[in-house]
């Protein structure tokens, strides 16, 4: 099978959580400490030896190509004052990654976010990954599903242990333990009630899939919300060939919640080398004890 270069990253949606932020804002392009939140996810694809990436976006979404683009006046304006470092910085996330652009005319769920990019994806393995899952790691999480795939080149998804009471915001596996934070999947349930769901381990932002799921999904009947749910889609590939799921080690936050922004933002902060030192000693004048 061929090697995983590609990924997609749906970024359609309209971000409903933040407004009136994202009234006109892309919910991606929200700073986390000093770069868009969607930065954090691209640079851990190009860690995780991504080299093409297929954004998913829609109407109001382009301050994200913007971004990721060359902004000639303004490397002009650094250079004329020797900003060398910000030159450097700018110039390297234009650079640092071959991107593509497919608009979604509907958000009609995460399932056809994908099949948009069935004809640039082709019959090879891919990554999808969602721009506002951040999580912090000593080994890309990308990267952790990798091994995995190398390992048993089926679909891989990422997974961690979520309170049952909040299980029914997710994708929920049944599984089998192989050992080593690796399961074989024998069912999913996207969102399902507390009571019916049939472990804790919830499918977080980040997906190793094969072409094969395109087919699926183009067969795949709209489910909750009239969407097409990438859960339901898994669940018909589970019954033709084995899929498994790795439990990430590392920190996650679910970046599209508000708490869960101001969580990372916090965090990052205090990881920060050139913020975080002077950002912990403001916090501790707080007295936040009560």
């Amino acid at each position: 099978m061929k090697s995983l270069t590609k990924a997609i990253f749906p970024a359609a949606g309209l971000g409903t959580r933040f407004l009136p932020a994202t009234k006109a804002s892309p919910k991606e392009m929200l700073p986390i400490v000093d770069k868009p939140m969607i930065q954090y996810v691209v640079e851990e694809a190009v860690a995780s030896g991504i080299d093409e990436i297929i954004i998913i976006t829609g109407r109001w979404k382009r301050a994200i190509e913007d971004h990721f683009d060359i902004a000639f006046e303004l490397e002009e304006n650094l250079k004329a004052k020797g900003e060398s470092g910000l030159l450097s910085e700018i110039q390297r996330i234009a650079n640092m990654v071959t991107l593509c652009y497919i608009r979604q005319k509907k958000a009609l769920g995460l399932g056809h976010a994908i099949l948009c990019a069935k004809n640039l994806i082709m019959d090879e393995p891919f990554a999808v990954l969602l721009g506002d899952d951040i999580i912090d790691s000593e080994t890309p999480a990308l990267m952790q599903l990798k091994e995995v795939y190398k390992k048993y080149r089926t679909p891989v998804l990422a997974i961690q242990r979520v309170k049952k009471e909040d299980v029914h915001r997710y994708g929920v596996i049944k599984g089998e333990s192989l050992g080593d934070g690796v399961y074989k999947v024998l069912d999913l349930v996207e969102k399902p009630k507390p009571k019916e769901a049939p472990s804790d381990l919830a499918i977080i932002g980040r997906y190793i899939l094969t072409p094969d799921i395109f087919g699926i999904l183009e067969k795949t009947a709209p489910g909750k919300n009239r969407e097409i749910q990438l859960t339901d889609g898994l669940k018909e590939m589970a019954k033709k060939h084995p899929i498994h799921a790795y439990e990430i080690k590392g920190k996650r936050y679910d970046a599209g919640d508000k708490l869960g922004f101001l969580k990372a933002t916090v965090e990052l902060a205090l990881k920060n080398q050139e913020l975080g030192k002077e950002f912990k000693n403001y916090l501790k004048s707080l007295n936040l004890a009560d």
